[in-house]
Formats: C-alpha cells, structure tokens, sequence
C-alpha cells in the first residue's frame, strides 16, 4: 500500500519556510537555464526567419557573410541571367545586386559606438523582403542621399531618427524612413540606394546578388550550375540557411555560457534541496518508524520522500518559468561576431524550453531528494521508535 499523497503534501506544508526557501532556489536556476534558452531560441528566430526560403544568397565562395564577399559586375549580369531567377511585373527579373559595409555610429545617452551593417539595395531589393514595413516616414528614392534605418537602429544609435541625418562615405545621408522587419535581423540595418552607396564608398564590386527562385524545388540545379560556371567563383545558399549559419557562432557561445552557469547554480541548488530532505528526515525519524510498523514498506518510504523532493523542484520549475516569461518583454542588442555588426534579439518562449526547462526542475528535485530518500528508507523500525 502507498503513502496517501494529502500526507506527502501536508509534511511540506508544515515545513512552509524551508519548502518555499528550496523551491526558491531551484526557481532561480531554472530561470537562468531558461533564459539561456529562450536567448538562444531568439538569436537562432532572429536570424533564421529573415531569410525566405524562395531566395537565394549568391556570394564569394570562400566569403563567410556578405561584409568579405565581392561579386564584379560581369559575374553578377551572369548570376542574373540563370533560367531559374522568377519574373515579377512588368517581367523583370527578381534579383537585387547589393552592397553591404560597416559604419560605427554613436549610442543615444553615450559616447560608446558600435558597428552597424549599412546594405545598398534596389527597388527589387526592397520587393523581395515582403517583411520589411515603412512604419514612419517615407521609402527612399534611388538616386538621392536618402537612407532608411530598421526600428532597432533608430531607437539605439545618433542621427539615426526620422528626419535626422548622418554623415558617412564622405556624404551626409537623411533618414527618411523608419522600417519594421518583424524582428528579423533587418531591424538592425540601414538601407541606402546601392549605386549611391557604392559611388560613396569608392566601392566598384557587389557584395551579395540576393534572388527569387521561379520554382524552389530547382535550387540544386541553380546552385551546381553556378558554383560549376569556371568565369564565377561565386557559392549560393538559400537565404535562411545562410542567415542561419550566420547565427552559429554567438549562438554557440550563448549555449555553452549557458550550460556552464546552469551546471553551477544548480549544484547549489541540489545541495539545498539535500540538506531539506536530510532536515525533513532527521526531524521525522519517529514518524517513519510509525509508518514502518503500521505495515508501509521501504519503497513506500522512499518513493514519498521522493514524490517530496520531485513537488519542490516541480514547483520551482513553475516559479522559474514564470519568471522567464517576462523576459518576453525585452530586446537585447550585441554584436554578431561573423558579421562584426550589431543585431538586436528578444527572449523567445516555446513549447520546447518550457518541456526542457520543467525536466531539469524535476531532475534537480531528484538528484537532491534521492539520498535522503534512501536513508529514510533504510531506518530501522527499532531504532526509529526508539528515537525519542
């Protein structure tokens, strides 16, 4: 017969403080190894979600992101003539040659700077990112000193305002638009004409020629075709594998800070759950010889001293994730270390890190519990009744 479980509850609504003091501790680990998760979920969101899966990113081959890729003009009419580039209005191909550089701009309140991606594109550039929204402002006209900065960098960066101006390629540029990219990675971008960018910066070569695919499932065909043409030296990826790996890196980085603090703070959690669970059995050694004698086995003693520990790390599991889920709320921004820009990401929850987050509650109540368990569990009837 089993130790009714209103009894199991009962004893840790006795012992309130400590209860409360260990699943408090186990909160904080869980919220700490949840946020690692939900930061990475939102670098890995960030970046995949801004490519699309019917573009393709034509680069250098031997180039790792955009800023190290250079694409001559002769190359890039041969990458626009491929059969499998689809046709929008007024049948013109949809491809956009673009330049992508790094300007280092101000922080609002600081003298601190930080590299930003500045990406020349085209009309057509702007159709194949359906994603990207004028929210304040205006779309900027080719040909004119006209930029348009992602809200992420409007918010975070001087002279980066609607109607502000900032100087850089020996120009001045005016912000004329305020773009919305659904928490893509454009969001932390500023976007100029491409001819007017190249002309400022002296740079006569294409960075990247993004395209869109007439039919997705042609991809290898277009791909061999081009990383086989001997006048190309170029390599093509679709757009959200390529804007995936550019995740890999920080991403990596994210995970192993995050297992490592995790690992740390839950040895001390763990430990305090130990020192409750031998608390608990130490004051109620008299109370588990009773049970002995009234006929309960040594797994029923075990298995509710278990059931014990696993309710406090259950309960810390629902504290640390709740606590995690308010960080929902906020954006962080640092430094993408393959593309040397910024980039700005929030804290994203799923189904998956709430699943991961409540089993490492529940291993930590076990782990802690487990000894404990097993030393009441081995208590002799005698000795116990005769404790007091």
């Amino acid at each position: 017969m089993a130790i009714p479980f209103s009894y199991i509850i009962r004893n840790l609504i006795t012992r309130k403080l400590t209860t409360l003091l260990t699943a408090g501790g186990m909160a904080l680990v869980v919220f700490v190894f949840a946020t690692v998760l939900m930061l990475e979920e939102g670098l890995r969101k960030t970046l995949v979600e801004t490519g699309s899966p019917d573009n393709v990113v034509v680069t250098r081959r031997s180039a790792e992101t955009e800023i190290q890729s250079v694409i001559n003009r002769d190359q890039a009419a041969i990458v626009e003539s491929q059969p499998e580039v689809a046709y929008g209005i007024n049948n013109v191909r949809l491809t956009s040659k673009e330049s992508v550089v790094l300007i280092s701009l101000i922080r609002r309140g600081s003298d601190k700077s930080s590299n930003v991606l500045i990406r020349g594109v085209g009309k057509t550039g702007i159709l194949l990112r359906p994603q990207v929204k004028i929210v304040s402002g205006r779309m900027l006209k080719p040909g004119l000193s006209e930029i348009i900065a992602g809200k992420s960098i409007a918010d975070r960066y001087n002279g980066a305002g609607i109607g502000e101006k900032l100087y850089f390629g020996k120009r001045e540029w005016t912000v004329v638009g305020i773009f919305d990219a659904g928490n893509t990675g454009f969001d932390s971008e500023i976007w100029g004409d491409v001819d007017q960018l190249m002309q400022a910066f002296r740079r006569p070569v294409y960075s990247s020629i993004i395209l869109k695919m007439n039919d997705p499932t042609k991809f290898q065909a277009l791909k061999a075709r081009i990383e086989g043409d001997p006048r190309l030296t170029l390599g093509a990826k679709k757009e959200s594998i390529f804007y995936a790996e550019q995740s890999q890196v920080l991403s990596n980085f994210i995970r192993y800070l995050g297992v490592a603090l995790s690992g740390f703070f839950s040895v001390g959690a763990i430990i305090g759950a130990m020192i409750t669970m031998y608390a608990s059995v130490a004051n109620r050694i008299m109370e588990i010889g009773t049970l002995r004698a009234l006929g309960f086995r040594r797994n029923n003693i075990l298995s509710a001293f278990l059931t014990e520990s696993l309710i406090l790390g259950a309960v810390g599991g629902v504290i640390g994730l709740v606590l995690a889920s308010f960080m929902q709320f906020f954006t962080i921004s640092t430094m993408n270390w393959q593309s040397f820009s910024e980039l700005a990401f929030g804290f994203t929850l799923n189904s998956s890190i709430i699943i991961k987050s409540f089993v490492f509650a529940l291993i930590m109540g076990l782990i802690g519990g487990f000894l404990p368990a097993v030393k009441a569990a081995h208590l002799s009837i005698v000795d116990s009744l005769r404790a007091v």
